[in-house]
């Protein structure tokens, strides 16, 4: 499992790690009961507090990515396709939702918008 931080990111240390971890189950990179690193070994790997990585990883159960087990360590969920698909949707509907805030910021127009979409959809860009 490979997981990368940035510093320089808004998003917060937990959400970085979280997304990370969430993406590689969703596309089956991580496989149901694999055995994850535990919060202690990741957060030396990271170098960064165990506090930060307990709650990616509080997130990740509480959002039924993950489960763990007391004294032998956070395993990945079975996921069935209709969660799965449930899943991408909210993942593309976050993305869609901070293209359009983006998009706002700096005046890109709704109609202007959806023609890029269009685009980037039919590989033309």
């Amino acid at each position: 499992m490979q997981v990368i931080i940035s510093n320089q990111s808004k998003e917060p240390i937990y959400r970085q790690i979280y997304a990370q971890i969430r993406k590689q189950i969703l596309t089956n990179e991580l496989k149901a009961g694999e055995l994850l690193p535990s919060m202690r070994q990741l957060a030396k790997d990271l170098d960064i507090s165990i506090i930060t990585t307990k709650r990616a990883y509080e997130e990740l159960e509480n959002d039924g990515f993950i489960y763990s087990i007391v004294g032998k360590g956070s395993f990945v969920s079975e996921q069935n396709n209709e969660m799965i698909l449930e899943r991408k949707m909210k993942v593309i509907e976050e993305q869609l939702m901070s293209a359009i805030q983006n998009s706002k910021e700096i005046g890109i127009e709704l109609e202007e918008l959806k023609e890029l979409l269009i685009l980037l959809y039919k590989g033309e860009t």
